[in-house]
């Protein structure tokens, strides 16, 4: 479904949930003009994604790592939030959901106005970094700094642990925390609604599935045709901002 009709389809959608979660991918993004890093021009369509394990034993790649993250830091920071962003903030706003969950790592929810406690990072955070071990925050700046004068890699100021972007990589866990949160978002939804994800990264790619289970209506709005399209109640293929942003009749 597209256009006009998608839009009704949506609304009516959303008028009749109680509880919404809404679950957000690189689909949302992309309309902000950050690249999927899957897609055509993405990072890992560039550079092979760099394993946790193979992080933390190598100083070369820890090197690598900043250096990737350094080169795409300029589009990140350009990003602003979009006509789906917005809408998103609009539910949460009037209490229509709970959280947002993302398995984004650009930060434009927050800065579309969703506080920091209703934002559930379930692949963390590229906009700031923090040490493996003791947690401390460290924004990047400082970081940037040293390293493009001498290639300086970051340690912690308080137990010398590895300073990493606060992200989830290949082979790094998920945060506990944060996973518990989102399958608690999941299963108080009456409706479950995801924006902009292929449904192919697991374990966060099973809330949707979960959220059936548990009996919750399921929408899923991507340009592209996922895996889980089957068990939807309703299948968008169209821009999110539109959709979502036209359901609301937000500009």
């Amino acid at each position: 479904m597209q256009g006009q009709d998608a839009i009704i389809a949506l609304a009516e959608e959303l008028a009749a949930a109680t509880r919404i979660a809404l679950f957000t991918g690189a689909g949302i993004s992309t309309e902000s003009g950050i690249p999927d890093f899957r897609g055509p021009g993405g990072l890992w369509s560039r550079n092979k994604p760099i394993n946790f394990n193979d992080f933390i034993r190598s100083e070369a790649m820890r090197r690598e790592a900043w250096r990737r993250k350094f080169a795409t830091e300029a589009t990140l920071r350009a990003a602003r939030p979009n006509r789906g962003h917005r809408a998103c903030a609009h539910l949460v706003a009037h209490g229509r959901a709970g959280a947002v969950i993302t398995q984004n790592i650009d930060g434009l929810h927050q800065d579309s106005g969703i506080p920091d406690a209703q934002v559930i990072e379930v692949h963390g955070n590229a906009t700031y970094a923090h040490c493996l071990d003791c947690r401390t925050r460290y924004e990047l700046a400082a970081i940037r700094v040293d390293f493009e004068r001498d290639g300086s890699l970051p340690h912690c100021r308080w137990c010398n642990g590895i300073v990493k972007t606060a992200t989830v990589s290949f082979g790094q866990a998920m945060p506990v925390a944060e996973m518990r949160r989102a399958e608690a978002e999941t299963l108080a939804a009456d409706l479950f609604v995801v924006l902009g994800s292929s449904l192919v990264v697991y374990p966060a790619a099973g809330l949707p599935v979960l959220a059936k289970r548990n009996g919750a209506r399921l929408v899923i709005v991507n340009r592209e045709p996922t895996e889980m399209d089957e068990l939807a109640d309703l299948v968008i293929h169209d821009g999110i901002g539109d959709i979502l942003g036209g359901a609301l009749n937000l500009p």
